[in-house]
């Protein structure tokens, strides 16, 4: 009895330091961030004779490109942690997009959607390309917390109507002639920036709030969140007004970039945002998931798209990796589920 009590008590310890020695989520997607961006070194070298990572130029279209995905991904990451999805961003960009660039052209243009309000302050733009996306995410909200509708569906037809109403907005036609001061904010390293902000705001907001627990605890258990006192409902809705907030705030950060307004903005960047958000370590069974693991995995899909640009590799094949990744992430993570639920 000694014995097995003894080999007992080391198989114990043993486990207790292997437990101590491992690494956090965020390290391990930091280190296959990483190994993915030397791959694409080493293949830059071998196929085509050029660095990957040297380039200075590449590195910051990269990085401009992903911050509008990575804005709309904190976005999504709070929803999937609610045990929800938002398939709506895209749409919700474009069509913020549409009514802040609308408001933001120059004085005196004829062809202005707004003759009478060319050349007003930078302010209103930015407000109406804001509230423009927190009304979607609200009926996104209330459509999941009172109707009982499932997420994919009241999401999967805001998707669908936001994008239309972009189309028919300006009949289909691109809204231009923008002021500078509204260009400057998608200027230099401004979107950067501003996602930054946007991700250490939410980390916060997730990681030492009350808001943060009440998300987690929806996502982990929403009747054991219900019966705790949490109203579930109304959090459901703040989220997904979060969510949309974000969502006009990277359809102004678009526009301002590309120095217009147009509908078809924005298409595929919800499922950019969801890989981002999967590729972090954000669970989609819901209650797991961190921001700074979703700036890590939006990074780990900027680099691969970058790479993949970098390397002449068709878009299409870009899309059937993007894919994979997904499965392969979401594979990963219940095999994590069901190791955390077997301990």
């Amino acid at each position: 009895m000694a014995v097995g009590n003894a080999a007992t008590v080391d198989m114990t310890k043993s486990t207790e330091k292997t437990r101590k020695i491992r690494l956090p989520s965020e390290a391990r997607i930091f280190l296959v961030l990483i190994g993915v961006a030397l791959v694409f070194e080493a293949l830059g070298w071998i196929i085509i004779g050029q660095s990957f990572l040297l380039n200075k130029e590449r590195l910051i279209v990269m990085i401009l490109q992903m911050s509008v995905i990575g804005i709309i991904a904190v976005g999504v990451t709070q929803v999937i942690i609610t045990g929800g999805i938002d398939l709506s961003s895209g749409s919700v960009l474009a069509l913020s997009a549409m009514v802040a660039a609308s408001l933001a052209q120059e004085a005196g243009y004829a062809r202005a959607v707004y003759p009478s309000l060319t050349g007003i302050s930078v302010f209103w733009p930015i407000i109406s390309g804001i509230l423009v996306g927190l009304v979607c995410g609200w009926i996104n909200g209330a459509l999941i917390a009172y109707t009982a509708i499932p997420p994919f569906i009241a999401t999967l037809g805001m998707y669908v109507s936001a994008r239309g109403l972009a189309k028919w907005y300006t009949h289909g036609s691109p809204v231009s002639m923008l002021t500078d001061d509204y260009a400057w904010i998608g200027s230099g390293a401004i979107p950067v920036v501003i996602f930054l902000i946007v991700a250490l705001i939410f980390h916060i907001a997730l990681r030492y709030t009350r808001y943060g627990k009440f998300t987690y605890a929806i996502g982990a258990n929403r009747q054991a969140a219900r019966v705790s006192g949490i109203n579930v409902g109304r959090h459901l809705i703040v989220v997904y007004c979060l969510a949309g907030l974000l969502s006009g705030l990277a359809g102004i950060v678009t526009s301002a970039r590309a120095i217009t307004g147009q509908a078809g903005m924005g298409m595929g960047y919800e499922l950019d945002a969801i890989a981002g958000a999967v590729i972090g370590g954000t669970s989609l069974s819901g209650g797991a998931g961190r921001i700074t693991g979703t700036v890590i995995g939006t990074i780990i899909l900027g680099v691969m798209t970058s790479g993949f640009t970098f390397l002449r590799i068709d878009a299409y094949y870009q899309e059937i990796v993007k894919g994979i990744i997904i499965v392969a992430a979401v594979v990963a993570d219940q095999y994590r589920q069901k190791t955390r639920r077997s301990v």
